[in-house]
């Protein structure tokens, strides 16, 4: 069997809404071209994220109908359990609504004022919930992940060398835990090795310091390090994944990806102290922690969830699928990170897109010409994700690179609607010089991309012009 099939039927199907040229234009302005605010009913192909996203298999839905609601004690949970203390080893298993939820309990109860939590890197919602508790988040990644081009195999990497610099050096005392993000979301979704994991491992346990996996992929990881680190072929993705987590002090988890359910996660401790110190606030804020804000049948097809992101057939034919897309981006002249991941294709709008200034946000602007051409919702992970402007709009910090973000949702689209992606892309990338830039006009001080609304500059697109036709004369 080729890993280009996918493993599984189609059941049911739900249709594609279709909209026009005219109605998506009066949509993005509706929204500030904010495309998070979007309504469903107006997006043809959602690329948005792969978090919630994935169709549920026969299994999970069997599972659902047999879920036990008892508010405590429910035999859901003790089936969740049992299969998350499986895969990770960690005696202590709180369910949570999801990963972030994780986040906030974990670094409520270790981070504060003053404190610093090392990764390979912070996602949005795990940097604020650092911030949030008067941390600091301060990113590691690996120097290889500089290079969009580059054809190493584990740009997540942590760079070791930095983290020893740090537990080795004057702050040593601040650092609350290191966090190893697996896949490394913000550096395109690229993996992590387990010789890099171990080597950390080793460092933390040396310094005495907690470390804790940010696991929302830890099944696409595993098979990423089946297929690139010669140490692991022959390994399924199982054991692989078995042996990451047992390196680790303990996880956030957000089933939302590699558990492939709508809702849920867990936080996974091995130390029966902090779990207690956990424990209160998960109660306050969550739930009792034998239900952690989820209904039985969420930790039941959690559960299944769990067992089938690991399967390798299914594990192939993410790759395959990502490989395609990735494949027709670069037909289309149009660059992105290398080599592709599993769960997204990251676009380089700061390449394609030249004539915008970073402060001009190029990756919001190729999101939303991928909205207007073709329905495609994406997300920017550039500048106006990461960046910073003064009071004028001018720059005091860009993104090291202006990304766009096509996330792949679990067993939800096919090849063909992948090729539309494609021939979308190469409608754009024959005239780059037409898709103007943006300006914000409204913003939130955290996490701004989430709320934030712009307006196009369209004094740039005149520009160009003026400059096009100059230079024919």
């Amino acid at each position: 069997m080729t890993g280009r099939m996918e493993p599984y039927r189609i059941k049911a199907v739900e249709p594609l809404p279709r909209t026009t040229r005219p109605q998506r234009e009066a949509a993005l302005r509706r929204v500030h071209y904010n495309l998070f605010d979007l309504r469903a009913e107006e997006v043809t192909i959602d690329l948005l994220t792969d978090s919630g996203t994935g169709a549920l298999s026969a299994g999970q839905l069997a599972a659902a109908m047999a879920a036990d609601e008892s508010y405590a004690g429910s035999g859901s949970f003790h089936r969740f359990r049992d299969a998350a203390r499986e895969l990770t080893s960690y005696p202590h298993i709180l369910p949570v609504h999801q990963g972030r939820a994780a986040e906030r309990v974990l670094f409520s109860t270790l981070v504060g004022p003053g404190k610093i939590t090392l990764s390979n890197t912070h996602f949005d919602t795990t940097r604020a919930n650092v911030e949030l508790t008067g941390g600091e988040a301060r990113d590691l990644p690996c120097p290889q992940s500089r290079d969009v081009d580059g054809a190493a195999p584990f740009k997540g990497d942590i760079d070791l060398e930095s983290l020893r610099a740090v537990l080795d050096g004057p702050e040593a005392s601040r650092v609350a835990l290191v966090l190893m993000t697996v896949t490394n979301n913000g550096c395109g979704g690229q993996p992590v090795s387990m010789a890099n994991l171990t080597e950390a491992a080793a460092v933390c346990r040396r310094h005495g310091v907690p470390l804790f996996l940010d696991a929302a992929r830890f099944a696409e990881n595993a098979w990423l390090v089946t297929r690139r680190e010669a140490a692991y072929r022959g390994r399924t993705p199982h054991q692989v994944a078995q042996e990451a987590f047992r390196l680790a002090d303990g996880c956030l988890l957000s089933g939302k990806k590699d558990g492939i359910v709508h809702i849920g996660g867990f936080l996974g401790l091995r130390d029966s102290a902090l779990a207690r110190r956990c424990e209160p606030l998960l109660i306050a804020t969550e739930g009792f922690p034998t239900y952690g804000g989820l209904a039985g049948r969420d930790m039941d097809m959690m559960a299944v969830g769990l067992a089938e992101a690991l399967d390798p057939a299914y594990l192939a034919s993410r790759e395959h699928a990502a490989a395609h897309l990735a494949a027709r981006a670069r037909a289309a002249g149009v660059g992105i990170v290398e080599p592709p991941g599993l769960h997204a294709v990251y676009l380089d709008a700061g390449r394609l897109l030249g004539h915008i200034p970073a402060h001009r946000f190029p990756g919001q602007a190729l999101a939303c010409q991928l909205y207007l051409e073709g329905g495609i919702r994406s997300v920017e992970l550039g500048s106006l994700y990461l960046g910073r402007e003064d009071e004028h709009g001018e720059p005091v910090a860009s993104a090291p690179h202006e990304l766009v973000r096509l996330a792949l949702p679990r067993r939800v689209y096919t090849r063909g609607h992948l090729d539309h992606v494609g021939d979308v892309l190469a409608q754009i990338a024959g005239e780059p010089g037409k898709v103007p830039g943006y300006r914000i006009t409204e913003q939130a001080p955290v996490l701004r991309h989430f709320r934030v609304r712009l307006e196009p500059v369209d004094d740039m697109l005149r520009c160009v012009s003026d400059e096009r036709a100059h230079e024919r004369h």
